[in-house]
């Protein structure tokens, strides 16, 4: 299969439990638009934290680093989707959030209730603009 050259895979490879996942980390297209994958608070295979402002604070340092690798920052995030697992979650994540993502320059957010396979509180996608070059 050709490769599209409007479209850059940010690595290195997703692994779980050892095995290489089909998922990349971020994806650029059209060298500005930066899509970061469901990120997890996962650490060494256990959770990062217990509750959930620590598992949102360590979530958002993985988006941060995976934007870092691509040319952006959190400043440059327009829109991210939430995903959590108790709505009683909502109120200390949201706090957490906040601390991150300033209300004055916040990304659109979509915020949902839903199991997640990984045995944490939240996981969290995000979408950036690349600033021009």
């Amino acid at each position: 299969m050709p490769s599209n050259p409007d479209i850059r895979h940010i690595g290195p490879p997703v692994q779980r439990a050892g095995v290489v996942q089909p998922i990349s980390p971020a994806v650029v297209a059209d060298q500005r638009l930066v899509f970061v994958a469901g990120q997890v608070p996962m650490r060494n295979g256990q959770p990062a934290g217990e509750d959930i402002v620590s598992q949102t604070h360590y979530t958002i340092d993985l988006i941060e680093d995976i934007l870092r690798r691509a040319g952006c920052t959190l400043a440059d995030v327009v829109k991210t989707t939430v995903w959590l697992v108790d709505g009683q979650d909502y109120p200390g994540f949201n706090a957490a959030y906040a601390e991150r993502f300033p209300a004055a320059t916040a990304p659109a957010r979509s915020t949902v209730i839903a199991g997640l396979i990984a045995p944490v509180r939240v996981e969290i996608e995000a979408v950036a603009l690349k600033p021009r070059a």
